[in-house]
């Protein structure tokens, strides 16, 4: 089966490709969010097993924690700047009708600046 010049797949694989990334670096920001509560919960735990107040280091899982979303953010972001300069790169044929180029890249920085976010309040609210 021959390729026309002009192949819609080629556009929608550039989106999948957008949306595993988005996918992959929520994921991680997810991770890094639980990594970073991990060692509060510790510290919960032994409160209640020994009746007294435990003394735990929670600065390591914080830090591995806010590491993870500050990565996950940047992998957002960077799948943005990659998806944008492909998709700027392909012929106006190839895009669907009325196809928005900054729609896909807006939210991803979206997400990519909230992550930021995420990971600000991570550091700042640490004990």
């Amino acid at each position: 089966m021959p390729i026309s010049e002009s192949d819609p797949r080629v556009f929608f694989a550039a989106e999948r490709t957008l949306l595993a990334w988005l996918r992959t670096g929520l994921t991680i920001i997810a991770l890094g969010f639980v990594v970073s509560r991990f060692g509060l919960f510790i510290q919960l735990f032994e409160a209640q097993l020994q009746s007294i107040p435990a003394v735990s280091h929670t600065s390591l899982s914080a830090f591995m924690g806010i590491l993870f979303v500050i990565t996950g953010s940047l992998t957002i972001v960077i799948a943005a700047v990659q998806h944008y300069r492909y998709i700027s790169q392909l012929p106006q044929t190839d895009l669907p009708p009325r196809y928005s180029k900054s729609f896909a890249v807006l939210l991803s920085f979206m997400l990519g600046i909230l992550g930021m976010g995420l990971a600000g309040y991570l550091l700042l609210s640490q004990p």
